[in-house]
């Protein structure tokens, strides 16, 4: 007998949830894999026993034949299956052990993310700001920043607080995973954030990229927004400064490793500098990296780019 339990109102429930306790990203990433799903299914209401090996397999096949990258339909499983065993856990259906073994859950790494060094430099200094329209001297500005605070993410960057500011170290933490963070800010980004800085005594926020009046979900809908526009802006500044791989918000913080492992710096440095939550078993025996030597290595790479690549004797 088929089970006439509704997923979709299990997954819609879950999702409420997930905005309930301020997890607006996670929400929204259910709310897309499952407005896909339906999409699919051409059916408003959605069954548990919908969910199984045969439809995942049509749904995988359906996701590609719409230009669907591989991570993004990875993203879309990975999500059905945690909603899948979270009924599990809550004996709302019996569990299928293999339901979801056939299908891509994987994540691919065959896109270049990072930029070769002459790239990055042209990128960040290659057209003087005086010749870039008002949006794309923000955009470049907010890229150099991120690549000179060790390769932060736009998330971070964005909800720097005025608090998080003392003298000449940032200290905050981070957005994704609360882990406190401590950067030491090299003289060339301090004199940028002494004259981009926010200017509304109103707002909380180091930076005018948030308008600092939202809160809760309106607040990660307009840092949503902020993302795009920067992303954008991104892709018209790349072409103006005649850089042809594809760029996106994370291409510094990729850019900022590779170069560092290029320079060199251990893996275990490189982690310590981006503030990973974890690092691999196999490393969990080694010392933190004190600020000062992570201090020295975001001074080296910042040289090697203003160097075009040389380095230096």
């Amino acid at each position: 007998m088929r089970n006439k339990k509704k997923f979709n109102e299990f997954m819609n429930k879950t999702i409420d949830e997930l905005k309930d306790e301020k997890r607006y990203g996670t929400a929204h990433i259910y709310q897309s894999t499952l407005n896909a799903f339906s999409e699919f299914c051409g059916c408003e209401v959605i069954y548990f026993h919908q969910l199984n090996r045969a439809n995942l397999k049509e749904f995988e096949t359906y996701l590609r034949d719409k230009q669907l990258s591989w991570n993004t339909v990875s993203t879309y499983m990975r999500t059905l299956r945690a909603t899948y065993n979270k009924a599990v856990d809550k004996k709302i259906i019996t569990e299928n052990s293999r339901l979801f073994h056939h299908v891509y859950t994987g994540v691919k790494n065959d896109i270049k993310r990072a930029l070769e060094v002459e790239e990055i430099n042209k990128l960040l200094n290659e057209v003087p700001l005086k010749k870039l329209p008002e949006d794309l001297i923000r955009c470049r500005v907010w890229a150099n920043l991120m690549f000179q605070l060790r390769g932060m993410p736009f998330v971070d960057l964005a909800h720097l607080h005025k608090s998080d500011l003392k003298g000449n170290t940032l200290s905050y933490r981070r957005y994704k995973t609360g882990g406190q963070m401590i950067v030491d800010i090299p003289t060339t980004a301090m004199k940028l954030i002494n004259k981009y800085q926010n200017t509304n005594q109103d707002s909380p926020y180091l930076f005018p990229i948030l308008s600092g009046t939202k809160t809760g979900e309106d607040l990660y809908t307009e840092y949503q927004q902020a993302l795009r526009t920067m992303n954008y802006n991104l892709g018209r500044l790349a072409k103006k400064c005649g850089v042809a791989t594809k760029v996106s918000s994370y291409t510094t913080r990729h850019t900022w490793a590779t170069l560092a492992k290029y320079c060199n710096f251990s893996e275990q440095l490189i982690c310590e500098a981006f503030g990973h939550s974890s690092v691999k078993v196999t490393e969990t025996y080694l010392k933190n990296f004190k600020n000062e030597e992570i201090k020295k290595a975001n001074d080296a790479i910042i040289l090697y780019v203003s160097n075009n690549g040389k380095k230096r004797v």
